[in-house]
């Protein structure tokens, strides 16, 4: 989830936003999985842009923190929730917020989410109706802890243990999805279908359960993702287009439109980072 507040290395004090971020020494042991610890310590209240990158995200809410995330379903009170691979534009407030937040790639969550990524159904959805009460525990959990290295250890491993034994991605959709991510998005599904020796219709069905979109919007997505972040880098929305394989600066704005929910120009005003 692409955020306007900054992270680096264990522990850090970002003074100019009041963000504290803590990262898990060593890193967490499972791969395609990144994780932080947040903490609004100058409690200038969070105020989020939810862009949407080729990565699942959780967010677990600790101690009284409450959050807001606005969509086109209108405002949801929310402690912990999960952001599905494209969830569209959305924003995410809240006052006094601390929480872990965890960035899956397809193939981690997969493995971790315990039910089909299609279930998330593109939205942004409350963790307790995924996980039930075992996320309220870890919430709990997390929010005894002493420390946030403490905190970071035990959610890496609650992932290590659901991780345990979980049914693995075909490797006909992980070399799909690889492709996809390599090529930047420039790929066709019946170039995919062809290379796995599957028919179009059979990759679209396979890809669509195990990744939680087609390998369409996958492409669509694996080629805003590093739009938005050359955007972000100062590049123009022409230079930009052209580089990442768009028809052209039209082609350009209407993905960011529809998945940012502003112009290329707005975008590229933002601060943003990986969270």
């Amino acid at each position: 989830m692409r955020t306007h507040h900054k992270g680096s290395a264990p522990p850090d004090r970002d003074a100019e936003n009041g963000w504290e971020v803590a990262r898990l020494l060593g890193g967490p042991s499972l791969d395609g999985v990144r994780m932080a610890g947040f903490r609004d310590s100058a409690a200038a209240g969070l105020d989020m842009q939810v862009l949407p990158q080729p990565a699942v995200v959780v967010v677990i809410a600790l101690g009284k923190a409450r959050m807001t995330v606005e969509s086109a379903d209108g405002p949801r009170p929310m402690r912990s929730f999960i952001a599905s691979l494209s969830p569209g534009p959305a924003r995410i407030r809240g006052e006094g917020v601390e929480c872990v937040e965890v960035n899956l790639s397809p193939r981690a969550a997969h493995a971790l989410l315990g039910v089909s990524p299609r279930e998330l159904d593109g939205a942004v959805n409350g963790l307790e109706e995924l996980w039930g009460p075992r996320a309220r525990r870890l919430g709990e959990q997390l929010t005894d802890a002493a420390t946030w290295q403490e905190r970071l250890a035990l959610t890496d491993a609650v992932l290590a243990g659901r991780a345990a034994g979980a049914r693995p991605m075909s490797p006909e959709v992980a070399a799909a999805w690889d492709t996809i991510v390599a090529r930047r998005g420039r790929v066709r599904v019946a170039a995919l279908a062809a290379s796995s020796g599957w028919s179009r219709k059979r990759m679209w069905s396979r890809f669509t359960d195990q990744i939680g979109v087609t390998p369409k919007r996958a492409a669509v997505l694996v080629r805003f993702d590093h739009a938005a972040r050359a955007l972000c880098a100062g590049g123009s929305a022409g230079e930009v287009a052209l580089a990442c394989g768009y028809a052209d600066q039209p082609h350009l704005h209407r993905d960011v439109l529809a998945l940012a929910g502003c112009t290329p120009g707005a975008l590229a005003g933002r601060s943003t980072s990986a969270g």
